[in-house]
């Protein structure tokens, strides 16, 4: 069973910065596409951004493009959300999560796509 794991969270005035971290057993990311989500109270789970499969083709959601961006580190293990120019309404928990299909092409905006959910980490923005 995969287990994601985040971390990288923290309070932060608007318009600063934070940089998340997801991590994955070997070869996760490389043989599937993974997910960053974030659920504000009260709301369901909102796509953030997503890699296919060998932590290629980004894709950001509406909200955080321009702002937010993916990396990885040299043997794909971990996955990194830059986040910038954080505003309050990105306050949420964040989570990664492995998509259940491997050969999909793009990454997937729908949350009932994917599994292995890590634990989450809180992400506060005060005006």
């Amino acid at each position: 069973q995969v287990q994601l794991v985040e971390s990288g969270g923290g309070l932060v005035q608007a318009g600063g910065s934070l940089r998340l971290s997801c991590v994955a057993p070997v070869r996760t990311f490389m043989w599937y596409p993974m997910g960053w989500f974030r659920q504000a109270p009260g709301k369901g789970r909102e796509f953030v951004a997503g890699l296919s499969a060998g932590a290629s083709n980004p894709l950001y959601g509406d909200s955080v493009k321009g702002r937010f961006m993916l990396s990885t580190d040299n043997r794909k293990i971990t996955v990194y959300l830059q986040m910038n120019n954080l505003e309050p309404e990105d306050t949420a928990v964040y989570y990664c999560a492995v998509d259940k299909t491997p050969q999909r092409r793009q990454p997937s905006r729908n949350v009932d796509d994917y599994e292995a959910w890590g634990q989450g980490t809180q992400v506060t923005v005060s005006s």
